[in-house]
């Protein structure tokens, strides 16, 4: 992913509420399956990380992305960004060309 088209997903992701958060129970199997079919039907979602949550967030962003096999566009503070680009006939998000 290119740096311009980091920053178009990053600009999309600002006006976005975050669709999952987590708590002290932190991830599990479940979350994980509900994370990867919410990028099957959105591309990009917002995740929100709880003050509970003893985990890190970049720890946390780097193990849903190799999970979930997406890309964390960014992290700041509690709030973690994850994109997936969806198949053809799913495809919403039309990134900036390489």
């Amino acid at each position: 992913m290119t740096t311009k088209q980091r920053a178009y997903l990053k600009s999309l992701a600002m006006t976005m509420d975050p669709v999952f958060q987590v708590g002290k129970n932190s991830m599990t199997p479940e979350f994980t399956k509900a994370i990867a079919e919410a990028l099957e039907a959105r591309e990009l979602i917002k995740i929100s990380v709880l003050k509970n949550c003893a985990d890190d967030p970049k720890e946390l962003a780097a193990v849903l992305a190799e999970r979930t096999h997406s890309q964390v566009v960014q992290v700041i503070g509690k709030k973690i960004v994850l994109y997936r680009e969806g198949k053809d006939k799913n495809k919403k998000i039309q990134l900036p060309e390489k």
